[in-house]
């Protein structure tokens, strides 16, 4: 970046607060934001004019308001498709440690090495061989979930706004559900791969989870506003679903007491917003940041713009 253009950076990780920002940006023609960038529309309409395009470093891009950034004519960008592998990784990833158990066996070993040794029952999980898994939303990210799943035995059972052409149906052997309502009683598994709109705010709420099997369990490495966390965690207290690994949360600022209680309990396995972080994937990132910028200030449409949803053009002047 610094090679290409006249680039200010932030020298740590700290998010900037809205004042912080703006003060950094008089006479700039690009933001670079990221996740943690609370970029709403009041801080929108404060942007410097010379402020013509918003590129994101991420795939996902719920700190921005859109629509307030469209109607400004300010371009905004993201970096969807570097992050498929990685995510697909820890969706499998958690896939496998929640009915394996893995972090509570992990946990059962002491610092000084003992443990209490091998027993018939002891540690006792679930086969994953064999389970049907339910992926809602069926892009790149879900595709490449339900390859890996394939692997290792599991029936792979989706529902997606589109569906996908018979020559990936037959080689994932998937079967396409167009009712979520109706897929969900059927599957051991649901996998959240889809991203946050107004027709997947809440996705799965109270009753979608409450129509799951009781030894079912979700997985979620998208986003967590598809989840009603409240409800998800008042199903695994009550036994009527065996669990969750989440990887995305709905507080930003921290975890529930109650979600941390059940991850206490082994009955929840959370990880720390890691789906994409790999060297590798922040590097392509920042290569796609870069790409972004390098189209847009050429005077081309870069290549991942994103637009409100229900958009294809932008604005009439």
């Amino acid at each position: 970046m610094a090679t290409l253009f006249d680039a200010r950076f932030n020298p740590t990780d700290a998010p900037l607060s809205a004042n912080d920002l703006l003060s950094q940006l008089d006479g700039q023609d690009v933001l670079v934001s990221s996740i943690t960038d609370r970029l709403d529309a009041d801080l929108i309409a404060r942007l410097p004019e010379s402020v013509k395009l918003i590129a994101q470093f991420g795939n996902g891009f719920d700190n921005v308001d859109i629509e307030a950034a469209y109607a400004r004519g300010v371009t905004v960008t993201n970096t969807p498709s570097v992050l498929t592998e990685d995510t697909a990784d820890m969706a499998m990833m958690l896939m496998l440690a929640l009915p394996r158990r893995l972090v509570e066996g992990a946990g059962v070993l002491p610092r000084d090495g003992t443990w209490p040794g091998w027993s018939p029952t002891w540690m006792l999980g679930r086969r994953l061989r064999g389970k049907a898994l339910g992926i809602v939303g069926m892009g790149r990210i879900g595709t490449a979930v339900a390859s890996r799943a394939r692997t290792f035995g599991l029936q792979i059972h989706y529902f997606s706004r589109n569906r996908r052409p018979p020559a990936v149906e037959e080689k994932l052997e998937a079967t396409y559900w167009p009712s979520l309502d109706a897929m969900i009683p059927e599957v051991d598994i649901v996998s959240l791969h889809t991203p946050h709109t107004r027709d997947t705010y809440h996705i799965l709420n109270a009753t979608r989870l409450a129509a799951m099997r009781r030894d079912a369990f979700v997985v979620n490495v998208s986003r967590p506003e598809l989840v009603d966390e409240e409800a998800l965690v008042r199903c695994i207290e009550d036994g009527q679903l065996s669990g969750a690994a989440l990887d995305v949360f709905e507080n930003r600022h921290g975890l529930s007491e109650r979600l941390l209680q059940l991850a206490r309990a082994n009955k929840v396995v959370l990880t720390a917003h890691m789906a994409s972080a790999t060297l590798e994937a922040r590097v392509e990132m920042g290569e796609t940041v870069i790409v972004n910028i390098r189209a847009f200030v050429d005077g081309h449409q870069p290549p991942h713009r994103v637009l409100p949803e229900n958009r294809t053009t932008r604005p009439t002047s």
